[in-house]
């Protein structure tokens, strides 16, 4: 599918800003949108423990799907919450005949997108958030999709940046009807807290879904030792493990696929999402585009 087919430019700087969390303005005039054109995109009320409502953002191809239903890819969001880029992306993948979803996972925390300036963001949300809610909210996630009935849930993938790139790992280690992961520019190592026990390389040989890692050599924040040990813990691990594969974009650092903000580099962005829809493929969740 032609790349011209799902995207649009040239919107004034105004235009573009709306819907972008405030810590990331101004946004490049290069962002890419993505039409609605073939998909149902909206915002949907998901019921998670505790009796609580999480909000996601759902984006649905139009068509029918293989037996009546699409692969399913849950979307996880970067440090910035469900902002414009991260719905973006969901009706890109609609576009390939993917159910899309992206839950808010900080909803209990507070709202990302009104956040101003990264180091309060991480230290009064993100910091906030425990992995354990975080899987819980993805299972309740895909309980949600499953009755909805136009996602199949037994052809499911997950793919998540930044943050949600550490939380593709771990995710894949804990569904054990999981597919397949595609983590970009996630952190692989760290120092362990009580909401956060363990890190993907804690993890890695216990994943049940093999998880494409997509990684900049120039990322300050994940050095090329990181992507080492984690190599090696996967090489030493399940079958899903070993299946496991980073590959390292040499010329990019970390965003580099947000095409709003100046990491972006288009030629990587491009070839990463190209890797990452034949992944998913080739592992049973595969993209079934309008034609």
């Amino acid at each position: 599918m032609d790349d011209s087919l799902i995207t649009r430019r040239g919107f004034t700087a105004a235009g573009l800003a709306a819907g972008f969390a405030l810590a990331v303005l101004p946004v490049s005039a290069e962002t890419i949108i993505t039409d609605t054109d073939g998909i149902d995109a909206e915002m949907v009320r998901v019921p998670v423990g505790g009796g609580a409502i999480m909000s996601a953002y759902r984006a649905v191809p139009t068509w029918a799907g293989r037996g009546g239903s699409h692969p399913v890819v849950l979307v996880v969001q970067e440090i910035f919450g469900v902002h414009e880029h991260i719905r973006d992306l969901c009706r890109r993948l609609a576009k390939w005949g993917y159910y899309a979803i992206a839950p808010d996972l900080y909803f209990r925390q507070g709202d990302a997108t009104k956040v101003a300036d990264i180091p309060t963001l991480v230290r009064d949300i993100v910091s906030k958030v425990p992995d354990d809610q975080v899987m819980a909210d993805l299972d309740a996630t895909l309980a949600y999709v499953d009755r909805d009935g136009r996602g199949n849930v037994n052809r499911a993938a997950i793919t998540g940046f930044c943050w949600g790139g550490r939380i593709v790992w771990l995710y894949s280690a804990h569904n054990p009807t999981l597919k397949a992961g595609a983590a970009w520019y996630g952190r692989l190592v760290g120092t362990p807290d009580p909401l956060h026990p363990k890190n993907p390389v804690d993890l890695a040989g216990q994943l049940n879904a093999p998880v494409l890692g997509l990684y900049g050599g120039k990322d300050d924040g994940i050095p090329y030792t990181s992507v080492t040990q984690m190599r090696e813990a996967l090489a030493n691990g399940s079958k899903a493990a070993t299946d496991s594969k980073i590959q390292v974009f040499a010329d990019s650092g970390h965003g580099f696929n947000a095409d709003y903000r100046p990491s972006y580099n288009a030629v990587d962005a491009k070839a990463a999402w190209k890797q990452m829809l034949e992944w998913f493929k080739r592992n049973g969740v595969p993209y079934v585009p309008h034609t």
